[in-house]
């Protein structure tokens, strides 16, 4: 099997969920791992935690940028962004050429692609080869990549219900994300060690941000601001500021035995959710499906040019599970100070938003994928 995704963990992780539950169904399971080479390294580094060895492969890719935070004029004016959307097509040229080499030098019987736009190149190389192809989509709002695999896929797996996609219904599953069996609701006991765990006084209030893989500049400034204020309101902070930015964070944050930045997670996230009693996020559908999984109340941060995080949160935002709030709101310090301790102060308010965002978990999801692949692997042989 030939698996990719990439540009964050959330292309990456639902993969190694489907990859360990496959691994239980068929004892002779040879996977290959397809991403870009910006992400290669953590890719790399979750791998590792496969059921079976699984090597790992980069292929050129591009994207279209297509802002929606902008009017047609301002894209239309934007040479800068005009130049950078038609390197990449080029890009994505090199990335099938690539995916052509790679399918006939491995021949796998089956793709799974995840999402992110490196799996362009990818299932197109998948579709001349006329080896067959499942997606998955784990956002409200179908991306370009997934509405152009998506006409001759055949599988497809949603994220959420099917009335967000377009997809052929003959073909298509709500499953929702794929997570690892580990991601579910802590006790109290169960918090209190994880934050023993991780070196934090049980007693204080704990408070992660993560901003994907490569992480989130507005999240990490927001901790940077706020870092001093929350501690003397008797909070702990942990951050997952991305490994670009970690030096930096590190300077800039305030020094305390109550704080700290982890540059990247490759393994055990689970319990460094688990011990939070705040998680400030972007609006990432699997990271958003695994938090929902362990019942965590959440600021959510949608990147305002990524129409899929936006709409991502709406979805929620609508259910009443978290907190939105922008980039520009985030870094006005007083803003996000105030958010954090009115959910840090307030249990009845954290534990009516962790009640309506555990409602959307999907503990089977990784089965179900596993189950599509399996099944269309079947018929293909």
């Amino acid at each position: 099997m030939l698996c990719v995704g990439g540009g964050s963990g959330g292309h990456v992780t639902p993969v190694l969920a489907v990859i360990n539950r496959l691994a239980e169904i068929d004892d002779e399971l040879q996977v290959l791992f397809v991403c870009d080479s910006a992400f290669e390294s953590q890719a790399r580094g979750l791998m590792k935690h496969a059921a079976v060895p699984v090597k790992v492969k980069t292929v050129s890719a591009g994207k279209l940028r297509r802002y929606h935070d902008e009017s047609l004029l301002q894209k239309m004016i934007d040479l800068k962004t005009n130049s950078k959307n038609a390197r990449d097509i080029f890009r994505v040229g090199v990335g099938f050429m690539q995916s052509l080499k790679i399918m006939r030098d491995y021949s796998p019987d089956i793709v799974f692609a995840k999402g992110g736009y490196v799996c362009l190149p990818v299932g197109l190389a998948a579709q001349s080869l006329h080896i067959p192809l499942v997606l998955h989509d784990s956002d409200a709002r179908p991306g370009l990549t997934n509405k152009v695999l998506s006409r001759f896929a055949a599988g497809i797996a949603t994220g959420t219900p099917l009335k967000n996609y377009n997809y052929n219904p003959g073909i298509s599953t709500y499953t929702g994300v794929p997570v690892g069996p580990e991601f579910i609701k802590f006790s109290k006991k169960e918090q209190s060690d994880a934050k023993k765990k991780l070196g934090f006084d049980i007693k204080r209030p704990l408070v992660v941000g993560v901003g994907g893989g490569l992480g989130a500049m507005s999240i990490n400034k927001a901790f940077v601001s706020a870092g001093h204020t929350l501690v003397q309101k008797g909070c702990s902070l942990l951050l997952v500021s991305g490994r670009a930015h970690a030096d930096e964070i590190r300077r800039q944050m305030p020094e305390s035995q109550h704080i700290r930045v982890e540059s990247f997670v490759y393994s055990d996230m689970h319990e460094l959710l688990g011990a939070a009693d705040v998680v400030v996020t972007r609006a990432s559908a699997t990271f958003l499906q695994e938090l929902s999984a362990l019942a965590k109340p959440c600021i959510v941060v949608p990147a305002a040019q990524l129409g899929d995080q936006v709409k991502n949160a709406e979805v929620f935002a609508a259910a009443k599970a978290v907190v939105v709030m922008s980039d520009r709101e985030i870094v006005q310090n007083e803003n996000f100070t105030k958010q954090v301790i009115d959910l840090v102060d307030s249990t009845q308010k954290r534990q009516q938003l962790a009640k309506n965002f555990h409602s959307f978990a999907k503990p089977n999801a990784a089965k179900d994928v596993a189950d599509m692949i399996y099944e269309v692997t079947r018929r293909g042989l």
